[in-house]
C-alpha cells in the first residue's frame, strides 16, 4: 500500500505541522497511479487525483507499507467515502476521542484505520487517543520524495 504525505503553503497546513511536530500536514491512501482517498477539512472523505494534490503541495513524499490484505484495505477505504471530517479530532487534539470510531475521520485517522483493515496494525490504540500524519510518517518504511 502507498501513502502520500503532503504539505501546503497555507496557514492551516502550517498550524497542523506546528501542533503535531510534523514535516507534513496531510496523508492520503494512493489507490493507483492516478487516484487517492483522503479526509479533507470541509469535504470529508473524498476520492481525488494525485496530480491535483501534488499541484497544491509545496512538499510531498510517498511511503510504501506492506499490508496482508490489500483488497480488504481498499474496500474499507472506498466504504468510507462521503463520511464527515473529524473536526473534534483535529481541533480537540488534547481530547481523548477514540480515533477508530468510523463515523468521521481526519486524514491520519482514516489512513491508520485503512492499514488496520488490511492487517497492518502499527499502533496500539490503547495508547493513542489521536493519530497524526507524523505518527504514520515515523513508521520505519521506505519513503520516496515526490516533490
Amino acid at each position: 500500500m502507498k501513502l502520500l504525505f503532503s504539505r501546503r503553503r497555507h496557514i492551516g497546513s502550517w498550524l497542523i505541522r506546528m501542533i503535531t511536530w510534523s514535516e507534513y500536514s496531510h496523508v492520503d491512501l494512493v489507490l493507483d497511479d492516478n487516484l487517492l482517498i483522503g479526509a479533507i477539512a470541509g469535504d470529508g472523505v473524498v476520492l481525488g487525483k494525485i496530480n491535483d494534490r501534488l499541484a497544491k503541495s509545496s512538499k510531498a513524499v510517498m511511503m510504501h507499507i506492506p499490508v496482508k490484505e490489500l483488497d480488504v484495505s481498499e474496500a474499507f477505504a472506498i466504504g468510507q467515502l462521503g463520511k464527515q471530517y473529524d473536526w473534534l479530532g483535529v481541533i480537540g487534539i488534547g481530547l481523548k476521542r477514540n480515533w477508530q470510531e468510523d463515523d468521521k475521520w481526519s486524514c491520519a485517522e482514516l489512513v491508520a484505520s485503512i492499514l488496520a483493515a488490511g492487517g497492518q496494525r502499527p499502533f496500539d490504540s490503547k495508547y493513542h487517543h489521536r493519530i497524526t500524519p507524523q505518527h504514520l510518517l515515523s513508521l520505519n518504511f521506505e519513503k520516496l520524495k515526490v516533490k
